[in-house]
């Protein structure tokens, strides 16, 4: 099945590298917003599957996004990304509504499959499950 991402991330480059790297991999990259108010939209309209959210956008937090994008209805997952290392946020990533972490070096539809499946490497370490 094949996978519906919205991504969400200020910097355009990455916008257009990361839709390049992983439509070409098989994830379907439904939409993109550079801003939480057009990724909340967007969410709203296109009901992905999993949604990427950069943990700093411009003036505004990913944590935040999360928050709202949790509290919708019917949400989809959440996954952090993010140029820094997962560390540098672990707190932050325990106690937010997001299902995992992965590294902008390490993007990749695997890494977002294994995420969504609960395992792998990028998934941060926490003590309770976590679900849609």
């Amino acid at each position: 099945m094949t996978v519906r991402c919205l991504l969400v991330d200020d910097n355009l480059h990455f916008l257009t590298a990361a839709r390049v790297l992983l439509e070409r991999e098989g994830v379907a990259v439904v939409g993109t917003a550079t801003a939480a108010a057009d990724a909340l939209h967007q969410a709203a309209d296109l009901r992905p599957d999993v949604t990427l959210v950069d943990i700093g956008l411009g003036d505004e937090s990913g944590f935040d996004l999360a928050r709202q994008l949790a509290a919708g209805s019917d949400p989809a997952p959440v996954i952090m990304i993010s140029t820094h290392a997962q560390d540098d946020y672990a707190t932050l990533l325990a106690t937010s509504p997001a299902l995992g972490f992965i590294s902008k070096i390490t993007l990749s539809a695997r890494a977002i499959h294994d995420v969504l499946a609960g395992g792998g490497p990028a998934a941060p370490p926490v003590s309770e499950p976590r679900g849609r």
